[in-house]
């Protein structure tokens, strides 16, 4: 192992406009070349101090300094620009799997509630969902999947860990067509988001969350929506993703951005996709289940919350499923 070295260095012109854009909106600079480089970046004014194994240093005090050159002619870096020094150095750390304490006690904090996730795999996902850019989470009805899921986005939203939420969902039919609904295409699918607006309510209140939908701070779309979008500093919720395709699934992971977190939930057993087309979350779990910084939590029957008789439901379809006869 590399012992640490640590490097102090002043930035001038001393400018504080400059010092501003270089570090970012709640220094999101720094941080992104910290996580990045595996480095702990201090400050106090113009004055800076870089601590690491040497060669990240190194590459860490080169990449503040290109970054003020930058801010000469401008006055806004984006995360891409951040992004593409960090590349160049070559000393980028691959994302690595944070290890599970299985004896800590994990509690959600929402403006309304307060969750605790109950179990060992809801415990798990979370953690999952807190130290992963991009989290599975599969497994069967009344799981705590979404509602999860929307308690970790309400509270990274609330400690401006993101600067927004979006809820996103396949527009696909559960046995009925979109086309004899009323209104426009927005309206249509209103009706198959409509338990991300009740998870919502739950946590923040439906005033609340009407207002921070006017203001876009939290967008809820149907997930054709999304093609041709980056998403930068967003907590992103696919739900319902067993009913992607492929391609859809694709083109959604590829819309995450810099400082953004992706949780994809959804019920392998449940697929509504016409005959033919292969789910895309089936799909992704196959290809991605040992990428490193990609967490996957796969619950059970076990973890179903809701009425007793869900989760006698669920064995009884999955016991059918596997050949056999549900236990009367």
């Amino acid at each position: 192992m590399k012992p640490n070295d640590s490097k102090q260095f002043d930035l001038h012109p001393v400018d504080p406009r400059r010092l501003a854009t270089l570090c970012g909106q709640f220094d999101e600079h720094l941080k992104m070349v910290e996580k990045r480089l595996n480095v702990t970046i201090g400050r106090r004014g113009h004055h800076f101090r870089v601590q690491g194994e040497p060669d990240h240093v190194a590459a860490a005090v080169e990449v503040i300094r290109h970054l003020y050159r930058e801010t000469e002619a401008t006055d806004d870096i984006s995360p891409d620009t951040v992004h593409l020094f960090i590349r160049e150095t070559g000393l980028e750390r691959l994302p690595e799997d944070v290890p599970y304490d299985e004896g800590a006690v994990t509690v959600i904090k929402t403006p309304k509630l307060t969750a605790k996730p109950r179990g060992r795999n809801q415990q798990k996902y979370v953690h999952n969902i807190r130290t992963h850019d991009i989290n599975f989470g599969i497994g069967p009805a009344g799981t705590g999947k979404t509602w999860l899921a929307v308690a970790c986005a309400v509270e990274a939203l609330r400690e401006e860990q993101v600067k927004r939420i979006l809820l996103v969902r396949p527009a696909v039919e559960a046995g009925e067509k979109l086309g004899f609904l009323p209104g426009d295409l927005a309206q249509k699918v209103d009706p198959y988001l409509r338990p991300l607006y009740d998870a919502l309510y739950e946590m923040l209140g439906f005033d609340q969350v009407t207002r921070l939908i006017e203001k876009s701070v939290i967008e809820i779309a149907p997930l054709a929506f999304m093609r041709g979008r980056t998403l930068n500093n967003a907590f992103i919720i696919l739900d319902e993703s067993q009913n992607t395709t492929r391609e859809q699934m694709k083109m959604f992971l590829t819309r995450i951005g810099f400082g953004s977190t992706a949780v994809i939930t959804g019920d392998t057993t449940q697929v509504d996709l016409p005959r033919g087309q292969h789910s895309g979350l089936i799909h992704a779990a196959s290809v991605l289940g040992k990428v490193p910084g990609i967490g996957f939590t796969r619950f059970d029957a076990r973890d179903v919350v809701r009425h007793p008789l869900v989760q006698r439901i669920v064995e009884a379809y999955d016991a059918f499923d596997d050949g056999g006869m549900p236990t009367p």
